[in-house]
C-alpha cells in the first residue's frame, strides 16, 4: 500500500519535530518536507504535492487560515488538518474545508484519527476526478507565483494564456489575473503538454484552445473556448497550432 505523504507547516522547530515523530510513528504516512510560514507552505505545496497538510495558523507572513483558504481554491488541494495551540479558530477552519482541528500539544491518538479521515476525504475527491476526466488523467499540477500579497497558487489546468510585457508575465487563469516574474521560456518548458507557444509574447493553455481563424489580412488568431476571445498567432507559429488541433481530430 502506498503510504500517504504528509507536509508540515509550524514556525516553531520543536513543533515540527513532535509532529514529525508522531507522524513516522504511525505505519501508513510519511513526512515529504516541513515549512516554516505561509509563504514556504503554498511553495512547498506545489512542489512537493502532499495529500495531507498538517498546518499551523499562527505563522509569520501569511497565516495558516489564509493559506488554507487559498489552498481550498485549487482542483485537488491537501487534505487539510489544522494543529494549533488556539481554539477559537475553530469555526473558520470549517470554512476552509479543513478535515480536522487539533490542539496543541497533538495527541497520537488523536492525530492517527484526522490522519484516517483525511485519507477518506482524499479517496473520495480522487474518485471524483477520476468519474470527471473522460479522456486523460486530471492535471492537478500548480504554478506557486510569488506577488506583492505573498505567495498565490495558481492550478496549471486553468492557466488560459500568458504572455510578456517587458520584463514580466501576465498570467491569465480561471481565478483572474497574476504578474510574475516567469519567463514564457521557463513556462513552457516545465509545462510542454499544457501551454503552447502562439507568438513570440504569448503561450496559450491548449485545453482552452477551440479553433484557428484566418483574417482577411491572412494573419491568424486562435479563437478561445467559452468566448474568452481572441489572441494573435505569429506566421511562425501558426502551424504549432494547426498540428495541436489536428492531433485533437478523431483518427
Amino acid at each position: 500500500m502506498t503510504k500517504q505523504t504528509i507536509l508540515i507547516a509550524d514556525d516553531e522547530p520543536l513543533a515540527r519535530q513532535r509532529l514529525r515523530r508522531l507522524t513516522e510513528s504511525l505505519p501508513d504516512y510519511q513526512v515529504c518536507g516541513e515549512a516554516a510560514d505561509g509563504n514556504a507552505t503554498l511553495t512547498q505545496t506545489a512542489d512537493l504535492q502532499p495529500d495531507i497538510l498538517l498546518l499551523d495558523i499562527r505563522m509569520p507572513g501569511v497565516d495558516g487560515m489564509e493559506a488554507a483558504a487559498r489552498l481550498s481554491q485549487l482542483s485537488n488541494p491537501p487534505a487539510i488538518i489544522f494543529c494549533t495551540a488556539y481554539d477559537h479558530y475553530a469555526i473558520q477552519a470549517f470554512d476552509v474545508q479543513a478535515v480536522a482541528y487539533l490542539l496543541k500539544p497533538v495527541r497520537k491518538e488523536a492525530l492517527a484519527e484526522a490522519l484516517a479521515r483525511a485519507g477518506r476525504v482524499n479517496r473520495v475527491q480522487l474518485q471524483a476526478l477520476t468519474k470527471s476526466s473522460q479522456q486523460n488523467a486530471p492535471e492537478n499540477e500548480q504554478l506557486a507565483v510569488r506577488t506583492h500579497r505573498g505567495t498565490e497558487l495558481i492550478d496549471i489546468a486553468g492557466i488560459r494564456y500568458c504572455q510578456a510585457d517587458q520584463k514580466y508575465v501576465t498570467i491569465h487563469h480561471s481565478r483572474g489575473e497574476t504578474v510574475s516574474d516567469y519567463t514564457l521560456k521557463e513556462l513552457e518548458n516545465t509545462y510542454p503538454h499544457q501551454l503552447l507557444r502562439i507568438h513570440r509574447n504569448t503561450l496559450v493553455g491548449v485545453r482552452f484552445i477551440q479553433a484557428l481563424k484566418r483574417t482577411p489580412d491572412n494573419s491568424n488568431l486562435v479563437l478561445l473556448k467559452d468566448n474568452l476571445g481572441e489572441l494573435q498567432v505569429s506566421r511562425r507559429h501558426a502551424s504549432n497550432v494547426r498540428q495541436w488541433l489536428h492531433g485533437q481530430q478523431p483518427s
